[in-house]
């Protein structure tokens, strides 16, 4: 099994859709809890679904239950928050969420974990990837 993560911040449309696209991957999942406001236009909720469909062949998805909370969010970005106290209570809520158990591993199987950051070293998609990774198994992770 593989997973994919992506963050559109800091790359342009081209830059965007060229890696998922050579990538080879057959569906982008949504981990952001808001996708319908981002400043990037292309990757706006309804935009985002249509150049995926229309220009590469790939299915969009948006799965909430795989985005941190409004008050995680909140205490990380905008009261720069510590990120080790933010990933040990987004992976408290994933593991409560029991998202082994509300997601098909072939869902995720070539799909790929969007959210907003660039680098995933500092970003929920990652810590979803190795949590399922652990969950489920053999799951080979690349972050474009």
């Amino acid at each position: 099994m593989r997973i994919c993560t992506i963050g559109f911040t800091q790359k342009s449309a081209e830059d965007f859709f060229t890696r998922l696209r050579s990538s080879g991957v057959k569906r982008v999942v949504d981990v952001r809890l808001n996708n319908a406001s981002q400043l990037a236009g292309f990757s706006k909720r309804d935009d985002l679904q249509y150049f995926l469909k229309v220009v590469l062949g790939i299915e969009y998805a948006h799965v909430p239950s795989l985005a941190p909370t409004q008050d995680m969010l909140d205490e990380f970005k905008k009261n720069k928050g510590d990120w080790n106290v933010y990933q040990e209570k987004f992976l408290r809520l994933i593991e409560s969420r029991q998202i082994e158990k509300s997601v098909l591993p072939e869902s995720l199987d070539e799909s790929c974990l969007l959210c907003s950051e660039d680098k995933p070293h500092h970003c929920h998609r990652r810590l979803v990837a190795e949590y399922l990774k652990v969950k489920w198994g053999t799951i080979r992770i690349e972050h474009l």
